[in-house]
């Protein structure tokens, strides 16, 4: 099961419908069980059973979770491998040390990778459906595997499979979300790959 958790400002918002519905069509596709749930509602419990976890990108000017990191505390310590989109990359980097800043891009972007890795492995450059006003401008301990002209556009927690990134795969390049899985799937992660 990929636990999908939903960023958005309400439960229930229609950015559900927006950016975390089109990941779960993603992630059954690829023959994965999904469980939505809500940043204010995770537990436990909800880690119990998951494979991987993707939190999934919000609405342009709906940035509320940033002022909740406390909700954000299990990706410290936690195992199970993480793809951050978006917003989700955006609480990925602050959750890491890294920082944030303004930074707008909406449209199509052209990407390119800088550092290669098991899901970054073949593209050199992409173009990529960006929305986003915030971006990490210093990564952390966070490597970093793409770039924009404006900013980070990929991150790689450097001993854990935790990813990052400011795109939208949901929108268009979905490989990346399928490559994530795959390897999960593998059980090519680990916590010290």
């Amino acid at each position: 099961m990929i636990l999908l958790i939903d960023l958005c400002y309400r439960e229930g918002s229609l950015g559900f419908d927006e950016y975390v519905l089109p990941v779960a069509r993603i992630v059954e596709r690829s023959g994965f069980e999904t469980r939505s749930v809500h940043f204010h509602r995770v537990t436990v419990a909800d880690f119990a059973g998951a494979e991987a976890v993707i939190l999934c990108g919000t609405p342009l000017a709906d940035n509320a979770f940033l002022k909740e990191q406390e909700a954000f505390l299990w990706l410290k310590t936690s195992e199970i491998p993480v793809l951050g989109v978006c917003a989700g990359m955006e609480m990925v980097c602050k959750t890491f040390g890294g920082l944030l800043g303004p930074c707008t891009e909406i449209g199509m972007t052209e990407i390119r990778v800088i550092g290669r890795d098991l899901v970054f492995s073949e593209s050199l450059s992409f173009s990529a459906y960006e929305l986003h006003t915030l971006a990490c401008t210093y990564p952390g301990v966070l490597e970093v595997l793409a770039v924009s002209d404006c900013c980070i556009q990929v991150v790689k927690h450097p001993l854990r499979s935790v990813y990052g990134v400011m795109f939208h795969p949901e929108v268009r390049n979905e490989w990346v979300v399928e490559r994530f899985l795959s390897l999960v799937r593998k059980e090519r992660f680990s916590p010290r790959q």
